[in-house]
Formats: C-alpha cells, structure tokens, sequence
C-alpha cells in the first residue's frame, strides 16, 4: 500500500471514530411552554435529534445552576434550557431569573474548565414547534463539534 494510501485510509478511520460520537444533551423545559413547543414538535412529527432528553420542570427560573453542573460533570455532554419568552411567564418573572442565572452558570463553567458553547438558555413558546426542532438540532450540532464532556467518563465516550 502507498503512503498516500495509508494517509488516505488512516483519515477515513479518523472520520469514522469522530462520526460516531453522539452527544447526550439534556433539556430542562418548562412545563407551560417549552414543554408543549416540544410537544407540538412531535406531533407535528417535525425532525430534530433523539440525542435530547427531556426533563420537564414548572419553569425554567427553578433550574438551579448546580443542576447544570451535575449534569455536565457526571456524563451530559450538553445541557439546554428552555423557558418562557420574557414577559409570558406563568410565574411572572422565572425567565428572568433563568436569564440572571445562566450568566452565573456561565463563570461556573470557566471554573470547572468547560466550554461555555456546552450550556445554551433559550425561549421557546408553546406554539413554537419548529423553533424547539430549529434550536435543539442547532445545539446538538454544535456539541457533536466540540465533541465528548472532559467529565464524561472513558468508558461512556463512544469514540474511544
């Protein structure tokens, strides 16, 4: 074999171990609305990534920081959270507070050394099916990219 070849052959085998790594992302959504967007997404059998799960909270401004530090230092490769838009909150004002805390979950990150690009807080209402489809395709994408947590243990990394 040529070493054009073998470099060929050895950059196949590279794409391959990298193709194959399919990030966990969890999703805290809230119940009122980023929920039921979530819900019309699959009623509406639009596609997005089963590499989501969901965990539905009451709202979103509930979802305490060290939530998403646990879940990123034992094994999520991501974690997203979906609210309200501001001023629909049924708790009047849990996006905001949801808002104040991911700049707060933000410099945790720097502290545990993670990348920020692995946490993501964003509205979605009920009627928006699509866009729930649209952001968590567009984050799981972006994880896949930054590939496995630095916390994930080795023998969960399905590259490895």
């Amino acid at each position: 074999m040529s070493s054009n070849e073998q470099s060929q052959s050895g950059n196949q085998g590279e794409t391959a171990s990298t193709d194959a790594f399919e990030p966990l992302v969890l999703a805290f959504c809230c119940n009122w609305c980023s929920y039921a967007g979530a819900d019309l997404a699959g009623i509406s059998r639009l596609q997005y990534p089963t590499n989501l799960r969901i965990i539905r909270v009451m709202c979103s401004g509930m979802v305490h920081p060290n939530l998403v530090l646990d879940a990123l230092t034992k094994g999520a490769d991501g974690v997203l959270i979906c609210g309200c838009h501001i001023g629909d909150c049924h708790y009047l004002q849990g996006n905001v507070t949801a808002e104040k805390r991911s700049s707060a979950i933000a410099l945790m990150l720097q502290d545990f050394g993670i990348e920020e690009q692995r946490f993501r807080l964003e509205w979605v209402s009920a009627s928006e099916g699509p866009r729930f489809a649209q952001v968590v395709t567009e984050f799981v994408e972006a994880v896949r990219k930054l590939g496995p947590s630095p916390y994930k243990p080795q023998a969960q990394a399905s590259y490895v």
